[in-house]
């Protein structure tokens, strides 16, 4: 038996689970299985290793996605750069972590931006380790970006300190946070929707529930919306490929 899995806390709505086991029944592989995983402390990673001999992969997710880092063996060059990992392979050399967020949203973002006659400025919603993937597609795509958070940080702005002419000006908007995720449907991000317009594009990597307030907002406004359904689609396949390349067996 081949276990994959996800770690995470809480994972009571998780996409993964159901979205690799429809593909390891399409694929006819009956000896793969995917699990989920919640722990509610990262220390106990190591645990989960000790009880799971048989796996063959992870994918890790929120709140995880940097604190895993301590744990692994080595980093691929994207995810050292991204500095947060969303995919662990299991191999020869130990644990590697991988990054396939970038991956997932720079592909789904890309066939949009034909819709401006210019490269849009950006503005990313949130500085968390899913931010940091989203930065790094950005800047892979020569799209300039401000950060904005909750806290004064080392980069960007505080959303006391974001104006409405740079809202108007940031074309493209990305929510990054976990507000308006189910069950806590009725939260957005608080900023001045009054300023975005119908040359907007407001991409939200919630995909739960399906249309966000954010994007409830944007809409209202004119602006065009995108969820990170696809964006979650396109990085658990390029996680699978990974695992895939990576099956030399692991010890302990």
């Amino acid at each position: 038996m081949k276990i994959f899995g996800l770690i995470g806390y809480p994972l009571t709505h998780s996409f993964s689970e159901a979205y690799f086991t429809q593909k390891f029944q399409a694929l006819g592989l009956s000896d793969h299985v995917y699990r989920n995983f919640p722990i509610s402390r990262i220390e106990d990673f190591p645990k989960l290793l000790v009880a799971e001999e048989e796996l063959g992969g992870l994918n890790v997710t929120i709140p995880y996605k940097e604190s895993i880092i301590q744990y692994l063996d080595s980093l691929s060059a994207e995810a050292e750069r991204i500095g947060a990992v969303n995919t662990i392979c299991f191999g020869s050399a130990g644990l590697l972590g991988q990054n396939t967020d970038w991956i997932g949203f720079k592909a789904s973002l890309e066939p949009l931006l034909s819709h401006w006659d210019k490269t849009p400025s950006a503005l990313i919603l949130g500085t968390g380790g899913a931010a940091k993937a989203v930065r790094f597609a950005l800047t892979n795509l020569r799209i300039p970006y401000v950060m904005i958070s909750r806290n004064r940080t080392s980069v960007g702005l505080t959303y006391d300190e974001l104006t409405d002419d740079l809202i108007s000006r940031s074309l493209l908007i990305i929510n990054t946070t976990p507000l308006g995720a189910y069950p806590a449907i009725a939260e957005a991000p608080e900023i001045s929707y009054e300023a975005i317009g119908a040359d907007h594009l407001l991409y939200d990597l919630i995909y739960n529930p399906a249309q966000s307030t954010f994007l409830k907002k944007g809409e209202e406004r004119g602006a065009r919306t995108k969820n990170g359904l696809e964006m979650l689609q396109i990085q658990a396949d390029a996680s699978w490929v990974l695992w895939q390349q990576n099956q030399m067996g692991h010890t302990f």
